[in-house]
């Protein structure tokens, strides 16, 4: 073990009180094209977070952190670390992130009331916008103000472009990004991967004695990386592939129900990761005269009650992390920015936690890759997670059970 990685965890863990020693929030099958929204629409949900980043003018407003240039600075600590999040722009991405602007502000005045965490980070919160070269723009001015570390993006797009800038700067980045493609070798992603939650729920099914598995998939970008993923992880875990389709349209979808009940091999559980069309897909496997055994969906599932009121998926399985950190600061959160926290609130707030440790901020050279790579991980508001040598992260979840019109906790976290 990397000397000092085992008292980081720790520290991390006290840092963030209450959490569960596994748990988490809704930040794996999170597709962030469904927060998109119509321009001059109502973002719906929940309140617009507040406050927004720096006032008009560069002029912090009362109760707000100071401004340096374009950038609200959070915190005193002296090292410089740089928050690239969507404040403007899109409405439903910007919402999120606002929110988790607040969830660093939160983080921030966490380390700054207790008087056993030193105050060694100061944060320079930078908007990116949605557009897709506004990361990299604002990784720039990071570099130029002399940060030691990079928070951010979170979108992929904006991910890639931001991680050369910050890999010509030889400064690491812990971006949001759920795209794997984003990571590499000083640029981390502290993230529910979709090889992560799929790896889990056919690592359950498996257990359950289920041995071939089909999928059937939305002809989307999100659907192709959870085909590629499912695919992965059934040869990896040594189980075999049933039909893997893909639709396109409701008549492509009658046809990919159509082939699974006329396979001839059979499968004994079909992963349906989809919520959005999750119930023209039952109507398509009923229709058909397919009984798929056990049903695995993702974790865009949790909380989506029209799946849970769905007769044909009683019985379904999917994962999930614990809400319960989210939980956890809710209260709070309502409290000072009278809205309720978006679920990617709580990444904010953990990694926030996470860089101003000591043994990462105060080290030399600073956020050393032994340390943040280290295999004991750390746990943070949305459970243990670690980071791998290639960027990518592990997170351990949870396994739900849809039954009696909700889910119901029926296997613990595991990496």
């Amino acid at each position: 073990m990397i000397a000092g990685s085992a008292r980081l965890c720790k520290l991390l863990a006290i840092a963030l009180c209450g959490a569960a020693i596994l748990g988490g929030c809704t930040i794996g099958g999170l597709d962030l094209d469904s927060l998109r929204t119509i321009p001059g629409q109502p973002l719906p949900g929940q309140p617009m977070a507040q406050p927004v980043g720096p006032a008009p003018g560069n002029m912090a407003m009362p109760g707000q952190s100071p401004v340096a240039g374009n950038a609200e600075i959070i915190g005193r600590g002296p090292v410089r670390v740089a928050l690239l999040l969507p404040l403007s722009g899109d409405q439903g991405i910007s919402a999120a992130g606002r929110s988790m602007a607040n969830g660093a502000r939160l983080a921030m005045s966490f380390i700054e009331a207790n008087p056993k965490i030193a105050e060694n980070i100061s944060i320079s919160l930078r908007d990116t916008g949605t557009a897709p070269d506004g990361a990299a723009r604002q990784a720039q001015a990071a570099v130029a103000e002399g940060a030691s570390l990079i928070l951010g993006p979170l979108l992929g797009d904006q991910t890639v472009p931001a991680a050369q800038v910050a890999r010509g700067a030889g400064i690491p980045m812990i971006a949001f990004s759920n795209n794997g493609a984003a990571a590499g070798p000083g640029v981390y992603l502290l993230s529910v991967l979709p090889e992560v939650e799929v790896r889990r729920s056919l690592a359950y099914a498996k257990a359950q004695g289920k041995r071939r598995v089909a999928g059937l998939f939305p002809n989307t970008s999100y659907g192709a990386v959870q085909k590629a993923a499912f695919e992965q992880g059934v040869f990896e875990l040594g189980l075999t592939i049933g039909p893997s389709l893909a639709f396109g349209s409701d008549a492509e979808l009658r046809s990919a129900a159509q082939r699974l009940a006329q396979n001839k091999g059979g499968f004994d559980a079909l992963f349906v990761p989809d919520r959005q069309s999750a119930g023209k897909v039952a109507a398509a496997l009923a229709a058909a005269g397919v009984r798929p055994g056990l049903v695995v969906g993702s974790s865009q599932w949790d909380n989506a009650g029209e799946i849970f009121g769905n007769p044909a998926f009683a019985g379904a399985v999917f994962p999930a992390v614990d809400d319960a950190g989210l939980r956890a600061i809710a209260p709070q959160y309502a409290a000072r920015f009278a809205s309720q926290p978006h679920p990617l609130t709580t990444i904010a707030y953990t990694a926030v936690i996470l860089v101003n440790n000591s043994h990462l901020s105060m080290s030399n050279p600073k956020f050393d890759r032994a340390v943040l790579t280290s295999q004991s991980g750390f746990t943070g508001r949305d459970g243990v997670f670690r980071f791998l040598a290639d960027g990518r992260s592990q997170y351990a979840l949870v396994m739900k059970r849809v039954g009696n019109g909700a889910a119901t906790l029926v296997d613990g976290p595991k990496l």
